[in-house]
């Protein structure tokens, strides 16, 4: 059985410049982007929201940080799909310190693979 390399996000998580359409749609309507972004990996359209009231909540407790969970599950999510290299402890940290970009980033990738699918046909010899 062949097993795929691990490949690198397709834009880094700062190449704002590489697709201004995405990172403009994500700097004014950011949360209408991470809606778009959960609704194109198969989730519900309303799963970032979770984003946005969690702060306020975890605040509301006495916490004072709170891992966006809809990113961080997103990010995770896609680097597994499409076998992107990086670790839980990098998408905890990217999640929490960079949310906007990492939505950014997950937009122009997710734009990157609809646009280079690919088609694997699994061919068995005849009996």
């Amino acid at each position: 059985m062949a097993v795929n390399p691990l490949t690198n996000w397709n834009s880094s998580l700062f190449s704002c410049c590489d697709d201004t359409q995405s990172c403009c749609y994500g700097f004014w309507c950011c949360p209408c982007l991470a809606c778009t972004v959960s609704a194109g990996v198969g989730e519900s359209r309303c799963l970032p929201l979770c984003d946005i009231c969690g702060p306020s909540i975890t605040s509301a407790l006495g916490l004072p940080l709170c891992v966006p969970p809809a990113a961080l599950a997103t990010r995770v999510g896609i680097r597994h799909r499409y076998g992107i290299m990086g670790s839980y402890c990098k998408d905890i940290t990217t999640s929490c310190f960079c949310v906007w970009c990492s939505w950014c980033q997950m937009h122009r990738e997710l734009k990157y693979r609809k646009k280079n699918t690919t088609v694997v046909v699994n061919m068995q010899p005849g009996r």
